[in-house]
């Protein structure tokens, strides 16, 4: 089959990886300038930062074996078993280099093109194609399937211009933004081992970057709790900055800042999670929506949801 996958994140390059290893002819497009959508790295004043996910967890033997393939080629290692005073003991892992290098590892040997940004989804077509995907610059790709995997509200619009009915429930969901920053320093923050903080004042997370292995510099990650985030998502740049500067001042200790930026991350956690995998329209074929508002906003869910979406249109 020909294969057309809107997104490139982490359910999008599964989803494509599978149908590929498969023998089908997959094409993934995507807006941004790389692959990986949450598994975003940056670098920065000579650091590497994760400003998306930070790190993942395992809880299902699918997704457990995958882990271990990726642990033997060297892409994944356990950072830590918890955080705080008392550890979970379930294994946290990171990415060696930064969360980015997963993405780009699945990517690898994939028709994959960026900065391509898909404004509508159309059945029919010339040649007896099934479906059509049409991008800004007005080319046109055919194709057999479409596998959707961008955030919901655009995954909404985008069915819509194919006359496809999404559920309401799926439609509506809403998702919570984040303000992040990043933070290069001259020297060892104050973040404790093993280089992680989970709901900290004002933050959900703050990582040390050099740590958990991205980074050969130090450098931070701090996200803004929703709450936070909704109170200034809307303040110019600098202030929304400064202030996250000086929210983050336990955090950086005695160290110097190098350079910091403030990262605003629209569509970071779904508030409402879809029980299933994936959804298909039980009256239009060749057609999945996957991604991480599906079977839980994380890592292995995203995924999973990619695998799933995979299986329904074949």
């Amino acid at each position: 089959m020909r294969v057309s996958i809107v997104g490139a994140g982490l359910a999008g390059l599964s989803a494509a990886r599978a149908l590929a290893d498969r023998g089908h002819e997959v094409t993934l497009f995507d807006k941004g300038r790389s692959v990986g959508g949450r598994l975003a790295t940056r670098r920065i004043g000579g650091a590497r930062v994760d400003h998306g996910a930070q790190f993942f967890t395992v809880r299902t033997d699918r997704f457990a074996a995958q882990v271990a393939a990726w642990e033997r080629d060297g892409i994944v290692h356990e950072w830590c078993r918890g955080f705080g005073r008392s550890p979970d003991g379930h294994p946290r892992y990171a990415v060696r280099g930064g969360m980015n290098a997963l993405a780009k590892h699945l990517a690898r040997g994939l028709d994959v093109r960026c900065s391509s940004l898909v404004f509508g989804i159309h059945r029919g077509g010339d040649g007896g194609a099934r479906w059509e995907t049409r991008l800004d610059d007005a080319s046109v790709h055919a194709s057999d399937t479409v596998v959707v995997t961008c955030p919901l509200p655009q995954s909404f619009s985008l069915l819509v211009t194919a006359e496809v009915a999404m559920p309401e429930a799926l439609w509506r969901t809403d998702y919570d933004r984040t303000l992040s920053l990043l933070v290069v320093l001259d020297g060892p923050g104050a973040v404790p081992p093993p280089g992680g903080v989970q709901d900290a004042a004002g933050f959900t997370f703050v990582g040390d970057n050099a740590a958990k292995g991205a980074s050969d510099v130090p450098a931070l990650t701090l996200h803004a709790d929703p709450d936070w985030s909704d109170r200034h998502w809307d303040d110019p740049a600098e202030d929304a900055h400064a202030a996250l500067l000086g929210l983050a001042a336990p955090w950086i200790g005695q160290a110097g800042v190098v350079t910091s930026q403030l990262k605003r991350w629209r569509f970071a956690t779904p508030r409402s999670i879809w029980p299933e995998r994936c959804w298909a329209p039980d009256d239009v074929g060749g057609l999945a929506v996957a991604g991480d508002a599906f079977d839980g906003p994380r890592v292995e869910g995203a995924f999973l949801s990619g695998l799933a979406a995979a299986e329904r249109i074949t």
